[in-house]
């Protein structure tokens, strides 16, 4: 298993839609298998095939914080919003493309999605809490869409301008 590196907004591969998986191969098993070290390393709840350069439709996620609890990492290949709750959650999301920024985002409270898992089989699953804000937040990513193109265009400039600021002097390490 390798970390990889994540990228960084702006990037324009961020802001494209991703590719359907066509098959489930060992290539994609190692990919989600780096994607969820990458995630957990960072550390993160969730991690999109997007921020990694992959661009296919695949994303991992975790949200047990409890540390007693025992870890759940769930990897979604092409996964799909089927139903999603009128009730809305507000909650403060980041993104581990565009790091140390926060922002309240209004979603759906509740989702029903369905993906199709490493085993090649379908899979359906009712998230709450913060597994719907991560899981819609993440398939956003699919979709080339980042939680800042929620906000204003005020906040989202400045969040931008942040970021780009900060790959400045990333570069100059």
């Amino acid at each position: 298993m390798t970390v990889r590196p994540i990228l960084i907004h702006p990037d324009p591969r961020l802001k494209k839609r991703c590719e359907p998986v066509r098959e489930i191969t060992d290539e994609l098993r190692a990919a989600a298998e780096d994607m969820l070290e990458t995630m957990y390393d960072a550390p993160g709840v969730g991690l999109a095939g997007p921020q990694v350069g992959l661009m296919q439709r695949i994303l991992v996620m975790d949200c047990v914080k409890d540390p007693e609890a025992a870890p759940r990492p769930l990897v979604l290949v092409n996964p799909e919003v089927t139903w999603s709750s009128e009730a809305t959650n507000v909650h403060e999301e980041g993104c581990l493309s565009i790091p140390e920024q926060y922002a309240d985002v209004t979603r759906p409270a509740e989702v029903e999605v369905r993906w199709l898992g490493l085993d090649g089989k379908d899979h359906s699953e009712r998230f709450g809490g913060l597994w719907a804000t991560c899981v819609q937040h993440e398939i956003d990513h699919l979709d080339g869409k980042l939680f800042i193109d929620y906000l204003t265009p005020l906040k989202r400039q400045l969040i931008t301008r942040k970021m780009v600021k900060l790959k400045r002097e990333k570069a100059r390490l």
